[in-house]
């Protein structure tokens, strides 16, 4: 249903000659939208054996615009048996990811990109071609969850006020004429109670906007007195005549509604609507001064862009103004909605997504990429119209993926960004080619990547978690850095490196304390991290001897204390040696409880047990 809103605006005033007399009741059919009474016709033709490589695109296209995609592959597979218009390969591929199948979409994508070579939406599949794993792959931002307020109908366009009131646009509503294009009540505006557990009240209709037309979706003020809601310009007695086809073909507008004590009233066409092109899909922002819609209007880049206006203080608009090629492209964008902090959230084809129309965002403020929300929010279907209400931390969208135009709740799943800059402490020029790990509260290494250029490693990581990042690079002292837990945002770390010369000491290598398990001579994780600066430090100085001293706790006799200590000093002097150092310069001794680091008899606490258990490294010769 959402097609309309796209679609409309783009065939309406288009004339479609009839290809001949056997096509002209289903090509009439297709120009007044009427989509499944279209394609029975033309599938009468294809019955008869009065079918050719025309029919059969139009049969698709039918299909295409009630999102029938199997039916749809299946026409566009016999139409492009003969050669076709670039769009057609293009939206064959469309059909193709609706259904998973990326290979075979490729293979028309890169028909479409032969044919239509600096078309936008080309150039940025040729530059990646196999995005689709990393896509799919990429860090979760919203869970989903399916709302009881759906009905059978097509419901999208869900927007949550901060008085708790969402809106919606729905064909619910039985008693209302269906329309041609999907066989479905005309659309009307809904609202509902949003309740503190997540539920809503049963939907009311908005009786006082709603018409014999088509309406919805709507954009509400923050104060919840103005209203703006898209509906058909047919309201406004605004149409062109096809005198041949015996039409009357109108576009999409957009209308704007205050409040008249409980009620909607003062309703007006917005002045920036014109019989010449579809307004549709709302987002007022909340400072109320910023409107943004979707429009196939003069300027457009591609089908429908998004476009903003200035609201005036008298009421007046500005002059609408194109959001420009960081969000439009060639192909479709529609939906907009804007938030509290400049990020506009919008629904496109034209981009790399996953399938038919997809969610993205984009930081207005930052001037950043647009970026694809990815799963669940996207999927191989239809998604679009997704909200954010800040105050409530809740988002909503649409998606056909269960066959009909639904809503979906989407939650938030917390994330920080931690930032790591490599850096020289003495010098503090940046460190590329830094190896940077992520620990979680475990010490499990979660990833591990290489810094850049600039010194810098970005990692994204779950909220209110504590993390380590363990840093190591040639020629330099590796460290760790510990992450606190916070609530989302980005988390910067400088990780200042010292040269490894500086933990050579006149008798001694200083390393941190190489603890080791109660009862166990094992290398750990965090032995083998410290280990590695002495063998740096071998490697950098290759003709110095080292001595590995091993100590254990007073907890058990002298005599296996003895040994438990010297196992660990070897199990030290193997990980070097593992690492290509010679055997004549390292080797290991036992002291076991004799020399503790922390001398408190009998009366340890674990943190001074673990304090005794260490190996220490003594420089022979230099």
């Amino acid at each position: 249903m959402k097609k309309i809103y796209i679609t409309l605006s783009l065939l309406a005033g288009m004339s479609l000659a009839a290809q001949n007399k056997d096509t002209e009741k289903a090509d009439k059919l297709f120009l007044r939208f009427e989509y499944v009474d279209a394609a029975a016709e033309y599938q009468k033709l294809v019955d008869s054996g009065k079918s050719d490589a025309y029919v059969y695109r139009q049969l698709a296209d039918s299909y295409y615009n009630v999102y029938n995609s199997k039916e749809a592959i299946k026409w566009y597979a016999k139409a492009t048996e003969s050669t076709q218009d670039s769009e057609t390969y293009f939206k064959y591929a469309q059909m193709l990811k609706a259904e998973g199948k990326y290979e075979e979409a490729n293979v028309q994508m890169k028909k479409f990109a032969g044919l239509a070579p600096n078309d936008q939406r080309s150039v940025e599949f040729m530059k990646d071609p196999n995005y689709l794993p990393k896509l799919k792959s990429q860090t979760k931002l919203f869970d989903e969850v399916a709302l009881g307020i759906n009905s059978g109908s097509s419901d999208f366009g869900a927007v949550l006020t901060d008085d708790n009131t969402i809106y919606f646009a729905s064909s619910r509503n039985k008693s209302r004429k269906t329309y041609g294009w999907n066989e479905e009540p005309f659309l009307d505006l809904y609202t509902a109670t949003y309740n503190a557990n997540g539920t809503f009240s049963e939907p009311v209709a908005v009786s006082e906007l709603n018409t014999k037309f088509h309406d919805g979706p709507a954009s509400v003020s923050a104060d919840g007195n103005t209203i703006y809601f898209a509906s058909e310009s047919f309201k406004e007695e605004d149409f062109e005549k096809d005198k041949k086809n015996k039409l009357k073909v109108g576009q999409v507008y957009l209308f704007k509604a205050t409040k008249d004590g409980s009620k909607w009233g003062n309703v007006k066409a917005l002045p920036f609507n014109s019989k010449d092109y579809s307004a549709s899909n709302p987002s007022l922002s909340k400072d109320g001064k910023t409107l943004y819609f979707s429009s196939n209007m003069p300027g457009s880049l591609g089908g429908n862009d998004i476009w903003k206006v200035a609201v005036n203080s008298d009421g007046s608009f500005g002059t609408p103004e194109n959001m420009g090629p960081k969000v439009n492209t060639p192909g479709n964008e529609s939906f907009p909605f804007i938030t509290e902090d400049n990020v506009l959230y919008f629904a496109s084809d034209g981009r790399k997504g996953l399938g038919g129309l997809d969610v993205f965002r984009i930081d207005l403020s930052k001037g950043s990429e647009a970026e694809n929300l990815g799963e669940p929010v996207n999927t191989s279907k239809d998604d679009f119209a997704f909200s954010f209400n800040k105050t409530k931390n809740v988002g909503f969208f649409s998606s056909n993926k269960t066959g009909k135009d639904k809503i979906y709740q989407a939650n938030p799943v917390c994330h920080i960004e931690i930032v790591t800059l490599v850096k020289d402490a003495k010098t503090g020029a940046v460190l590329a080619n830094s190896k940077v790990s992520v620990l979680d509260d475990k010490k499990n290494v979660i990833e591990t990547k290489v810094s850049g250029a600039d010194g810098k490693v970005t990692y994204n990581a779950d909220c209110n978690k504590a993390f380590m990042i363990q840093v190591a690079r040639d020629g330099y002292e590796s460290n760790s850095f510990p992450v606190a837990k916070t609530n989302g945002g980005v988390v910067n770390v400088t990780a200042d490196l010292q040269p490894i010369e500086t933990i050579v000491k006149e008798d001694v290598v200083v390393l941190n304390d190489i603890y080791f398990e109660f009862n166990k001579s094992n290398v750990t994780k965090e032995g083998a991290f410290e280990l590695d600066k002495l063998v740096q430090v071998l490697n950098k100085y290759p003709n110095m001897v080292v001595m590995v001293k091993g100590h254990t706790d007073n907890r058990g006799s002298d005599s296996y204390n003895m040994s438990l200590s010297d196992r660990r000093a070897k199990s030290s002097v193997q990980y070097i040696l593992s690492k290509g150092i010679a055997k004549a310069r390292i080797s290991g001794k036992g002291y076991g409880e004799s020399e503790p680091k922390v001398d408190c008899k009998e009366n340890c606490t674990e943190e001074e047990h673990a304090q005794n258990r260490r190996s220490e490294f003594i420089i022979v010769k230099k």
